[in-house]
């Protein structure tokens, strides 16, 4: 698929505003490479990946979950991955490119919440990583709307979100993230005050809206200091100080914020550290009629 002339980005939902930021940049790419490893593949919980032939990946980012894709399924014949940002698709062809895949994959500059611009009944797999830092709650209805015209009858369509609050050792950390919490459901990306963030919601979401067959797992992702998973756990912490002007927007700063955060990275690289994430994968078919 070629890329339409002439195409311009976006206004974002995204939490970070500013696209240019190196460090939320970085940050991703980070993140991408915890959460692959910590999960045990891209698609752990498929019990037959081979069935993929044609994946779509939405909000895909720096491209990792896609590439790794392209490695565990040979048999695929197109992964097609897309976000809003240029700067993430042009970083995620050139991974494509290095890592000897960019044969059978392909990045587009696309607006999901706009349309998804592909024919109808097309991918056997539409998954979705991570998307509820741009997603506010109305956003879902038309988006899985969307993910069940491009699939495929019988295809799969794939959601995973995490919990915005992780659970540590770490008294400070604790406190960041329910800062976090407040601003993220104020400005409308969660459907409870309550709420860690959309893991509980999910297979209530995919059922609603006509998804066949839902199914969940749930993994416990733990993070120890000393450890390779421990390190990309301290680094994505200490590069989200880019969601502080989000904070500032929808939330309430503390007035000890720069303390908290100094805590936080302390206790991060203290030995007795252990943060456990709580991620949820939720998926179902779309019908045969």
């Amino acid at each position: 698929m070629s890329e339409p002339s002439n195409r311009k980005e976006h206004p974002s939902t995204y939490f970070v505003q500013d696209r240019s930021n190196e460090a939320e940049f970085n940050r991703l790419k980070v993140q991408d490479q915890m959460i692959n490893a910590s999960m045990g593949g891209p698609l752990a919980e498929q019990p037959d990946p081979t069935i993929f032939r044609r994946i779509l990946d939405v909000g895909c980012g720096t491209g990792g979950w896609l590439i790794e894709m392209a490695k565990l399924c040979p048999h695929a014949m197109l992964l097609i991955g897309v976000d809003i940002s240029e700067r993430m698709i042009a970083f995620a062809r050139a991974e494509a490119e290095a890592q000897q895949v960019s044969d059978r994959v392909e990045f587009h500059m696309m607006d999901a919440l706009r349309m998804l611009e592909f024919p109808s009944n097309y991918f056997d797999l539409v998954n979705q990583r991570f998307c509820n830092s741009f997603l506010r709650t109305w956003d879902w209805p038309k988006l899985l709307q969307e993910y069940q015209r491009v699939a495929r009858p019988g295809g799969v369509i794939r959601v995973t979100e995490a919990d915005v609050a992780t659970k540590s050792n770490s008294p400070a950390l604790t406190r960041l993230s329910q800062v976090f919490l407040e601003a993220f459901y104020h400005a409308g990306h969660l459907f409870s005050p309550e709420s860690r963030g959309v893991t509980g919601d999910l297979a209530r979401l995919l059922t609603q809206h006509g998804i066949q067959d839902v199914q969940t797992r749930t993994y416990a992702l733990e993070y120890r200091a000393g450890t390779p998973e421990g390190e990309r756990y301290f680094e994505d912490v200490r590069l989200a100080e880019t969601l502080l002007p989000f904070i500032r927007k929808w939330g309430q700063v503390p007035e000890n914020y720069a303390e908290l955060r100094r805590q936080t990275l302390e206790d991060l690289q203290r030995p007795d550290f252990v943060a456990t994430l709580t991620v949820v994968t939720a998926w179902g078919t779309k019908g045969r009629r």
